[in-house]
């Protein structure tokens, strides 16, 4: 949160990307960072406004510089599946604010579509999902397994499709969907479909790994501690 406080969006997606390559080669958090950096920046604005619209704002402010340096940070990570962009490429200097360039990619990549809609996915599913599950009792490990289901349930893992394509990803959704309709974490027949599909998706490539969910789900477990939902 000291590094919010000081420094540019793009600067500690940037810092966060390359502190994290002092440890790792492979691409570990890489949406986790792009996620959580403009929540981060967001709790130490003024207190006038909810969560997700102090988000907003940090979102309206990105400038190129954020971009520029958001960029080097994907090309440090180097993520699996990247592909090419015929405008706006990670290969080369952005010309645009960082939010602007973001949802040129919002049509394929999950958490470029939370920087174009200032968080939908996080605020109005993930976040409530989380809130919920907790309100009913479950532990937190159990109310993140639901909030994790229930986002790849909602809609297609993009990491997924960009590695196997729509088909594949769509697959895995309607599979989250059934787990959820066995009862998830909140049967014993929900909880054996629960661990069948999580030995489903595993495999020495790790293609099938619903990459982009998981970010989402981090990003909207820290959303809810943010707002006090530890206690």
């Amino acid at each position: 949160m000291l590094l919010a406080r000081r420094h540019s969006l793009g600067t500690i997606v940037r810092a966060a990307c390359t502190a994290t390559a002092r440890w790792t080669r492979a691409n570990t958090n890489l949406g986790i960072i792009l996620l959580l950096a403009p929540l981060a920046r967001a709790a130490i604005d003024p207190r006038d406004a909810t969560l997700r619209a102090r988000v907003a704002r940090v979102l309206r402010r990105t400038t190129v510089r954020d971009a520029a340096d958001v960029y080097a940070a994907i090309r440090l990570a180097r993520p699996g599946g990247l592909g090419r962009a015929d405008a706006q490429d990670v290969a080369r200097a952005p010309t645009r604010a960082l939010r602007a360039v973001m949802a040129l990619a919002a049509d394929r990549d999950g958490i470029a579509r939370e920087y174009a809609t200032d968080y939908a996915v996080t605020f109005e599913l993930g976040v409530p999902t989380l809130r919920r599950a907790r309100r009913d009792g479950l532990s937190w490990d159990d109310a993140i397994v639901e909030t994790y289901l229930t986002l790849l349930a909602a809609a297609p893992d993009t990491h997924v499709a960009r590695k196997l394509g729509d088909a594949a990803a769509a697959d895995i959704s309607r599979r989250s969907r059934a787990v959820l309709a066995a009862g998830g974490v909140r049967s014993a027949v929900g909880r054996r479909r629960t661990a069948a599909f999580d030995l489903a998706l595993r495999d020495t490539s790790n293609s099938r790994n619903p990459g982009t969910t998981a970010d989402l789900t981090a990003a909207a477990i820290f959303a809810v501690l943010l707002e006090g939902g530890w206690s």
